[in-house]
């Protein structure tokens, strides 16, 4: 009966997906930073009214789930180890981004295309997220030998990541890209969102396509610290793969957000070396002296918010030092002001959105699941509607559509 959770996960993924590249991004167009910061809350919002439905079912054990290996689990051990490991796979994405940006900027792939190819990216990403985890939780389960195996990699990779130079990419060297090029030829012009061709001497792949190849091997590689990372939170195969699953869905739009800003955060490198090592060291000690999963996230979400601190004052210094004069110029300290408040609003609309967006997302989930949606529902976008005004005006059409009802 548990299998009918993965089907239904399965289905609510590729229902996103259908939904994201068939309905909201049918038509290629370049996506601005606003409307990814609107679709990060969004996928944001799902994740977190996903750890809901986490919490209840592990809690009263739906369908038998919860019980893993001899162990019981819990709803608030199981929404934990959810939380835990979707923050700790959205970090790790960060490292993906700046691949990303790199691949694209060579390949010149435009704006109105990049969407797409991402979707595709996210798409291989899932199946081989899935088969990687599924895969090392029966080994670890087998040989218990193998955590100390996944502690010692994740702790080479730390220290690779410290003494590694920052060196350019190239993705003409990846050897996926020059093996492909044996078996079909290659056309250097963009054909819109094609990723192959047909010309007078037959199918050829376009950039499009060698633009995700090596997207796809990138992502192959990060893959290798995630898995770890993420067994060494949870050895519940479900848990372990929803909790990548809606990381990765919102690493799209968590990308046209960051890629632009990547640069300023130069002290989040550091942060992720961290958090490899402290994540090294916990396998290491799980048979002998287990870390917490709450001790955990704190540690984490605390490394994080140091180097995301750490980035935003090294950035204001840099620019304090770059324009000495506009501090003591006339209007300076106003200018000051209108920053202040302009991250407050932005903070903000982020606590709002995210907030508003989980309540919403569970009501809507409600539809389906037992629960009180015709409250939930509009409790979520009375709280959106404070800050976005397509909230505001399903809100006055729910209510229009009620007055009406009541009239009959």
């Amino acid at each position: 009966m548990i299998s009918l959770f993965w089907i239904g996960l399965i289905a609510l993924l590729v229902l996103a997906l259908a939904l994201d590249l068939g309905v909201f991004h049918r038509d290629a167009r370049a996506q601005s930073v606003g409307e990814a910061a609107l679709w990060s809350l969004v996928w944001i919002s799902t994740a977190l009214a996903f750890n809901v439905f986490v919490y209840f079912a592990y809690e009263h054990h739906w369908l038998g789930i919860g019980f893993h290996a001899g162990e019981e689990i819990d709803g608030g051990q199981a929404a934990l180890e959810f939380l835990t490991a979707w923050v700790v796979e959205e970090s790790l994405s960060l490292d993906n981004i700046f691949v990303i940006a790199t691949v694209l900027a060579y390949f010149k792939i435009p704006a109105e295309s990049q969407h797409r190819l991402l979707y595709w990216g996210v798409l291989g990403a899932l199946v081989m997220r899935c088969v990687f985890i599924v895969s090392g939780l029966a080994l670890v389960q087998r040989f218990t030998w193998t955590t100390y195996l996944f502690g010692l990699l994740l702790l080479v990779t730390a220290v690779k990541m410290m003494a590694q130079k920052e060196e350019d990419l190239h993705p003409e060297r990846n050897g996926l890209v020059r093996m492909f090029q044996r078996f079909m030829p290659l056309n250097c012009e963009l054909h819109g969102n094609a990723f192959f061709v047909r010309g007078a001497n037959g199918w050829c792949a376009t950039p499009m396509f060698l633009a995700l190849l090596v997207v796809e091997s990138s992502d192959l590689l990060f893959a290798v610290d995630s898995l770890p990372a993420v067994i060494a939170v949870t050895s519940d195969p479900f848990i372990a793969f929803s909790s990548n699953a809606f990381a990765i869905l919102g690493l799209r739009s968590l990308y046209f957000v960051i890629a632009p800003l990547i640069a300023r955060f130069h002290y989040m490198k550091q942060s992720l070396i961290f958090l490899l090592a402290f994540i090294g060291v916990k396998m290491l000690l799980a048979h002998h002296a287990p870390i917490p999963t709450s001790v955990s996230l704190a540690f984490i979400v605390g490394i994080l918010s140091i180097g995301i601190l750490a980035s935003l004052v090294s950035a204001h210094g840099s620019a304090v030092a770059t324009e000495p004069a506009t501090a003591h110029a006339p209007g300076g300290e106003q200018h000051l002001q209108g920053m202040v408040r302009t991250s407050f609003r932005t903070a903000r609309r982020v606590v709002i959105g995210v907030v508003g967006g989980t309540i919403f997302g569970l009501g809507v989930a409600m539809l389906v699941l037992p629960g009180p949606a015709l409250i939930v529902v509009p409790i979520g976008l009375a709280i959106l509607s404070t800050e976005f005004i397509w909230a505001h005006r399903w809100l006055e059409k729910m209510r229009e559509f009620a007055a009406s009802r009541d009239a009959r």
